[in-house]
């Protein structure tokens, strides 16, 4: 049975309006163009409360989330916060009655991650991960290219890599304990990507890291996120991912993306274009092009048209748990020094 009548009888609220990339006013603005209703906003800065304000007139403000789940009618909460954070606020959320939407990643480990699902199951409420880059428009092309078209056959890898050479930020996402380490921050984008591509159980992950290099110049000291990571899970079928996620990346490779598959190979970027070269009929067939454009709004509006219509629901807490459990074992992986089978497949 639907939750509400309409998309406008959906209440929501952010915590975290901070300055950085403006998060706050766009996550109300694309709920809003999904038909909710902004209604609060929860925020430690009064500079930005007041820019909430002015914003979005006649919006409740709040310093703390207890005050805004006690005064206000939300019935939908998004949280803009660090990592670490996530899990602990989306369970007062939730034990609040509140549906919830996390920012990605969904929280930093797969406990986390569990404990989120068993008590929005338990209650009868929604939590979600704001995976927005699900519609990007490079993986939308290469999904139907790949997947549809089937223009380099049957997957056999992907490889996917973002970093640069240079100190990380002092920002939290530099923090291993806040941030949940470097292969956290686009690292879930990319193995999002790689989840959409592969079709399969996932079997085992194995993961390797470097620390060290930027820790004496970093504010975080020993806390500073490893300089890099990498993490390789193994499919039930054979197919294989590779993430790598670098501070020490002197020369990055020209496309983040490159699936192989048993006619030829497909290479993309995010906010970039793509290169196929395939072999099929004994020719040889090259194409490059641009990424088709990004629907990203139909994250907030398969929300509220699963809340009010009982739409099947894209990114499930189940999903949102799949590419934490990889970078999960993979930071395990690396610690202990083993190959950690998948719990989670």
């Amino acid at each position: 049975m639907s939750a509400f009548a309409s998309a406008a009888e959906i209440k929501v609220g952010v915590i975290g309006y901070g300055g950085a990339f403006n998060m706050g006013r766009a996550h109300l603005q694309q709920m809003q163009l999904a038909g909710m209703t902004p209604l609060a906003v929860v925020e430690l800065n009064e500079e930005r409360l007041a820019v909430a304000r002015e914003e979005f007139p006649g919006i409740q403000t709040y310093t703390t989330v207890e005050a805004m789940l006690a005064e206000s009618d939300v019935n939908l909460v998004t949280l803009i916060t660090p990592h670490d954070t996530h899990a602990s606020l989306a369970l007062q959320c939730l034990r609040a009655g509140k549906h919830v939407c996390v920012e990605k990643p969904m929280a930093v480990t797969t406990d986390d991650c569990r404990e989120m699902a068993a008590e929005a199951e338990a209650r009868g409420l929604v939590v979600t991960t704001y995976h927005n880059r699900h519609w990007d428009g490079c993986i939308l092309k290469a999904r139907r290219q790949i997947l549809d078209e089937r223009l380099i056959g049957d997957v056999v890898r992907i490889e996917a890599c973002n970093g640069r050479h240079g100190l990380p930020g002092s920002w939290w996402r530099s923090s291993k304990s806040v941030s949940g380490g470097v292969l956290y921050d686009w690292g879930v984008h990319l193995t999002e990507y790689a989840l959409q591509l592969i079709d399969d159980e996932m079997v085992e992950v194995f993961g390797v890291a470097h620390r060290g290099r930027w820790n004496s110049e970093c504010s975080w000291g020993e806390d500073t996120n490893e300089d890099e990571a990498t993490a390789v899970v193994r499919f039930k079928g054979g197919a294989m991912f590779t993430l790598r996620v670098s501070q020490l990346e002197a020369e990055p490779p020209e496309f983040a993306v490159k699936v192989t598959g048993t006619h030829g190979c497909y290479s993309f970027s995010p906010h970039g274009g793509y290169r196929v070269v395939s072999f099929q009929n004994g020719e040889r067939f090259e194409a490059n092009g641009k990424e088709q454009e990004s629907e990203g709004w139909r994250y907030y509006q398969n929300v509220a048209d699963h809340l009010v219509d009982d739409a099947a629901l894209i990114i499930t807490a189940a999903w949102s748990t799949r590419p934490i459990h990889v970078l999960d074992l993979a930071c395990r992986s690396a610690a202990e020094g083993r190959t950690l089978p998948v719990e989670i497949p």
